[in-house]
């Protein structure tokens, strides 16, 4: 809803959302919907988001929703971008989502049951000072920082042999080049980028996988 009370500016529903989400499309619509109405008054989104909110948001993280399995750590998740979209979207996977803000994560626990996601955990923590038992099986993150900066903060989250699955912007190939020293020194494996989305949506996503050793 915009600062005079209209929601003109919210951006209609792609068609392709209710293919991306399926049988899942009424619940991304309730989180969106909420999203949309609250997120900039609660600081979680900028004022000039509502006109893109379903192309940019919504359906740049929905697009990576087969890449994930088993358990998921979603670090900085912030309005719920991109771990809430997915694990709307991947009932079947177990996500965590990790969040250091209080503001954020009383938004991310009302979410969770409001939307009543049963595979959902919330955790105020920083990425640094999270270190679960087992590991997850996949790590993943969006908008957080610069690769070299988050690999350290992800990798350590990661199971032997797990897997990051970092959403990036256009320059993931130049973020894989500047990152060298931080790819050897956690072990990364198999690192390269898939274009997410191309010939589905105006605005492709890509993911930096690697394999953890």
């Amino acid at each position: 809803m915009t600062m005079d009370g209209s929601e003109s500016e919210l951006e209609i529903e792609p068609e392709v959302a209710a293919e991306l989400f399926g049988d899942r499309i009424e619940v991304a619509r309730a989180f969106t919907a909420a999203l949309a109405r609250e997120g900039e008054e609660r600081g979680l989104i900028g004022p000039l988001e509502l006109p893109r909110l379903w192309t940019r948001h919504i359906l740049n993280s929905v697009i990576a929703a087969p890449l994930f399995h088993g358990s998921v750590a979603d670090i900085g998740s912030g309005a719920g971008l991109p771990g809430l979209v997915l694990a709307i979207a991947r009932p079947d996977v177990q996500w965590t989502l990790i969040e250091p803000m209080e503001r954020r994560v009383t938004w991310l626990n009302e979410q969770v049951a409001a939307l009543s996601l049963t595979n959902v955990d919330v955790l105020r923590a920083r990425a640094e000072d999270v270190r679960p038992a087992e590991g997850f099986d996949v790590v993943t993150a969006r908008a957080v920082s610069a690769l070299r900066t988050l690999i350290p903060l992800t990798a350590p989250l990661v199971r032997n042999g797990g897997e990051l699955t970092l959403l990036k912007g256009m320059n993931a190939g130049n973020e894989i080049d500047a990152a060298q020293k931080q790819i050897k020194k956690f072990r990364l494996s198999d690192v390269r980028v898939e274009v997410l989305g191309e010939g589905v949506l105006p605005e492709t996503t890509r993911a930096v996988r690697a394999v953890v050793r």
